[in-house]
C-alpha cells in the first residue's frame, strides 16, 4: 500500500516535473518567436532611411521616433544575436507591414535596398535641380550646388564652372538612395558620354560646335519653343544668325540675365541688362545653358531645320507657335501684331 503511495507520489513529481519543463519551454519558444518572428513592423512608413554613418543606436532610435516597429527591445535582442551593429548599411528600405525582426534585419544587414528612380527635365536652374536631387538622395543641395563650382571637378569631365550644367542630360535614372554626391555626378558624366554617340558628336562637328555649344544652344531653343516639332525651326534660325555673326538676340537669355523669370514681355530696359547672358549685347553663344536642355532641344539642334530664316516672333493667337521672317521688315510687321495683341490682353510686362 505504501508502495503505491510512494509512486504515485514518484508520478505526481515526473508530472510537475515534465509540465515545468513544457511551460519553461513554451516561455522560452514563444520569447524566441517573438523576438525572431513574430509581426514587428508596423503601417507607419513606407520605408526606413539608414543615413551614411549610422550606428545600431541611430537605427533603433529612427525606428522608435517613426513608429515603425512595435518593440524595439526584441528588434536590439535579434540585432544584436544577428551580429547586425558590424553591418548596418545606409539605404532607402522598404517596409512590409507586418514584417518580423529576422526579415527585417536580413533586409537591413544585406543593404538589400530599393533603388530610387530619379527623373528630371525641364529644369531651368541649377539650384532647383539641386533642390530636386536632394529630395530624392540623401546628399544634401549645398553639397550639389558646391560641385556644380567645384573647377577642378568640372574640368576633370571637360567642362568649366560655367557649362559643367550641360552635362546633365533629361532622363529616367535609377541609383541607390545613397549614392554620394561626387558618385553622382560621375553617374551623370558616364550618362553624358553614352548619349554622346559619335553619331551626335558627328552632326556636332558639321555644324562646327562641340557638344557643350550644341547643349548651350539646345538651352536657348527650349526657352523659346513651347513645342517640340518647331524646335529644329528654331534651331535653323540661330545657327543662321550664327554663321553671319549676327547677334542672336534671343529672349529667354534676357530674362536669364535679369534673373527675373516673370516677365512676360521683355521690354528696352530688360534689354540693356550687362550680362554675358544677354545675347542683345553680346555676340555668340552665352558662357553657359540658360537652362537645362531637353534631348529633344538637343536634337533640334543637330538635326535642326534649314532654311533662310533670321526673325522669329510669337504668333498673336498665343498658340506657343511662331512666324519666321527673312527680312527685318516682314518681321516688324509679325512683331506688331503680336505687340498688339499683348496689349488687347493688358500684358504690360
Amino acid at each position: 500500500m505504501e508502495t503505491n503511495k510512494k509512486k504515485s507520489k514518484g508520478k505526481k513529481v515526473l508530472l510537475a516535473f515534465l509540465l515545468a519543463v513544457l511551460v519553461a519551454g513554451g516561455i522560452i519558444a514563444y520569447r524566441y518567436y517573438e523576438r525572431y518572428f513574430a509581426p514587428n513592423v508596423t503601417d507607419s512608413e513606407q520605408y526606413l532611411y539608414v543615413p551614411t554613418g549610422s550606428t545600431i543606436d541611430s537605427v533603433i532610435h529612427n525606428l522608435a521616433i517613426n513608429n515603425i516597429v512595435k518593440d524595439t527591445a526584441t528588434f536590439r535582442w535579434a540585432a544584436t544575436k544577428m551580429e547586425y551593429p558590424s553591418r548596418v548599411k545606409a539605404g532607402k528600405y522598404r517596409l512590409t507591414p507586418g514584417m518580423n525582426n529576422r526579415a527585417l534585419i536580413n533586409m537591413l544587414g544585406g543593404g538589400l535596398q530599393e533603388p530610387v528612380k530619379l527623373r528630371f527635365q525641364n529644369v531651368r536652374l541649377k539650384s532647383d535641380f539641386a533642390a530636386l536631387v536632394a529630395s530624392q538622395l540623401e546628399p544634401d543641395s549645398a553639397i550639389v550646388m558646391q560641385l556644380f563650382y567645384d573647377e577642378t571637378l568640372a574640368h576633370k569631365y571637360g567642362f568649366n564652372t560655367d557649362n559643367f550644367y550641360s552635362m546633365f542630360i533629361p532622363n529616367t535614372y535609377e541609383l541607390y538612395w545613397n549614392t554620394s554626391a561626387p558618385d553622382f555626378f560621375e553617374r551623370m558624366h558616364s550618362e553624358y558620354e553614352k548619349f554622346w554617340t559619335e553619331e551626335r558628336r558627328a552632326k556636332a562637328s558639321d555644324l562646327n560646335l562641340t557638344p557643350i555649344q550644341v547643349s548651350i544652344l539646345a538651352s536657348i531653343v527650349r526657352g523659346e519653343a513651347l513645342h517640340n516639332d518647331e524646335m529644329p525651326a528654331i534651331a535653323g534660325l540661330y545657327l543662321n544668325r550664327l554663321r553671319k555673326g549676327m547677334l542672336l538676340q534671343a529672349d529667354p537669355t534676357v530674362i536669364f540675365a535679369t534673373n527675373d523669370f516673370t516677365i512676360r514681355r521683355v521690354l528696352n530696359k530688360h534689354l540693356s541688362t550687362d550680362s554675358p547672358y544677354n545675347t542683345y549685347l553680346y555676340k555668340g553663344l552665352p558662357p553657359g545653358p540658360i537652362n537645362m536642355p531637353s534631348i529633344a532641344a538637343i536634337d533640334g539642334v543637330l538635326n535642326y531645320k534649314k532654311h533662310n530664316y533670321l526673325y522669329m516672333c510669337a504668333k498673336d493667337d498665343f498658340s506657343g507657335y511662331h512666324n519666321f521672317a527673312q527680312t527685318v521688315s516682314e518681321h516688324l510687321v509679325n512683331a506688331r501684331k503680336f505687340q498688339q495683341a499683348l496689349n488687347e490682353r493688358n500684358i504690360k510686362k
